[in-house]
């Protein structure tokens, strides 16, 4: 029991083999004028003559050596993207795009803002990146370093020398990249690799240290560079993204289950919340934000589902698992004490706890396909 506060196509006309003839009218002067070559008359407009020319270069970087490149917050918007046969460079994309495929690629230091659908890196060797999407995937790739928000299970395939970390970033639109890219900060399976291709008696991926610094694997741009401009931050804390423990062992076996039912401040209340409990000591390891229906409420939340039915009918909740030595009381009482007029439900104790956690998180997978 968990504790709760307040698409006709348009058919053609059959036309005959008849010699087409020209139709007059008689103008006020009796002089006969052909319709349709009246000189003053303004040529006809169509929407695709008013499109802006897109030139694919804009949206390529091919064959680049020793060089920082990249594109600046609204030079992509949303399209697709392409980078292929650099070498030793610096990439930064501070826009958000449709898809990203990165071939070929040697020697690289990768920045890739919010991708609405897949970044696919195939055919690269020793590259180290930040990136955020809705797929991830590499073929045919050795040692790569990747601080990762994915909001789909990570696939690599035939690649060896993996090494994964959750994602830390921050610049001031990087918020919006997100949202326009159509991604949650919130759904993040970093450490949650599915590898295609195992070889027996081999491990191609790991986690990277936890203490691992983003600019110590991907600099910052260089100050006479284009992008100096772009204020980034690698600091955890600053991070768009929430930094989750995932994967990797727990240091306590006790953890709780935080969750915020849609509001004006969800978001900000649940980072809000995380900020609370880390500075307490306590470990962020997972976060969901998830759409519930009633039955998704009564099997995840049991006995206190009755009061939080009507909620679900609001929009996502965001959930949090935090985990340490006391975690359930220090959260029941940071509800208490800040969130006291906000919709939260807080596991009840420490024993039904992890119960919750796992009834949470697995409907929470399953719905997300995952």
């Amino acid at each position: 029991m968990g504790c709760f506060f307040s698409k006709k196509s348009k058919r053609k006309s059959e036309k005959d083999d008849r010699t087409p003839t020209t139709t007059t009218v008689e103008t006020t002067t009796g002089n006969a004028v052909p319709l349709g070559n009246n000189s003053d008359e303004a040529p006809k407009q169509y929407s695709w003559d008013k499109r802006e020319k897109v030139d694919p270069k804009d949206y390529m970087l091919t064959k680049l050596k020793d060089m920082t490149v990249g594109r600046l917050p609204g030079k992509l918007n949303g399209q697709q993207f392409v980078i292929q046969e650099c070498e030793n460079c610096n990439i930064y994309v501070f826009d958000h795009a449709a898809t990203i495929t990165i071939d070929d690629c040697v020697n690289c230091r990768v920045f890739l803002g919010p991708v609405k659908g897949s970044v696919f890196f195939r055919d690269c060797k020793d590259i180290k990146c930040v990136v955020a999407c809705q797929q991830f995937r590499t073929r045919d790739c050795k040692k790569m370093d990747v601080f990762l928000c994915c909001s789909t299970q990570p696939i690599i395939e035939s690649s060896t020398g993996m090494k994964f970390g959750c994602f830390q970033y921050y610049y001031p639109e990087l918020g919006f990249h997100f949202k326009d890219a159509g991604l949650s900060i919130f759904n993040n399976n970093w450490s949650n690799i599915h590898d295609f291709t195992p070889v027996s008696g081999e491990n191609n991926w790991s986690l990277l240290p936890e203490a691992s610094a983003v600019l110590d694997f991907i600099p910052a741009p260089d100050s006479e560079s284009e992008f100096k401009s772009v204020r980034i931050s690698s600091d955890a804390s600053r991070s768009i993204v929430p930094l989750t423990k995932g994967g990797r062992r727990k240091d306590s076996d006790e953890s709780c289950l935080f969750v915020f039912f849609a509001g004006e401040y969800t978001t900000a209340n649940a980072r809000k919340m995380i900020d609370e409990a880390t500075a307490k000591g306590f470990v962020l390891i997972q976060t969901k934000e998830v759409s519930m229906r009633p039955e998704d409420v009564k099997r995840v939340f049991q006995n206190s589902a009755d009061d939080l039915v009507e909620w679900i009918t609001k929009g996502p909740v965001i959930a949090l698992e935090l985990s340490g030595d006391g975690v359930v009381e220090a959260c029941k009482k940071i509800a208490n004490d800040i969130f006291s007029g906000t919709k939260v439900f807080v596991s009840d104790n420490k024993n039904t706890s992890s119960r919750d956690v796992d009834n949470f998180f697995n409907f929470a997978d399953m719905q997300m396909g995952l």
